[in-house]
């Protein structure tokens, strides 16, 4: 998780915790801010969970609109798993090959 820092802000000339002129109307706010490089690795695993999740919303989706043949149920069921399995795959390489 990103480590926040606490700080104050003015709500008026926009000063934070440091010296910038004031412009008389200062009111000193709380305010939360974190690191850029916190906040950039946030944003990558954010993007990696939702490549996933579209990933496993399409296996989804080609489960609920599958529908097999007359006595085909089961080639079409070992096709699906075989789809679910490399699927699986592909998101386990992408978790291995992710840097820390």
């Amino acid at each position: 998780m990103a480590e926040r820092m606490t700080a104050w802000q003015c709500i008026g000339c926009g000063r934070i915790e440091g010296a910038q002129p004031c412009v008389g109307i200062c009111q000193d706010r709380k305010t939360d801010f974190v690191y850029a490089s916190d906040h950039d690795e946030v944003l990558a695993q954010l993007a990696l969970a939702r490549r996933r999740a579209e990933t496993l919303a399409a296996l989804v989706r080609q489960l609920a609109c599958t529908t097999p043949r007359k006595d085909e149920w089961e080639r079409t069921y070992r096709a699906l798993q075989a789809r679910a399995r490399q699927t699986l795959g592909t998101l386990a390489n992408d978790e291995q090959s992710r840097p820390s």
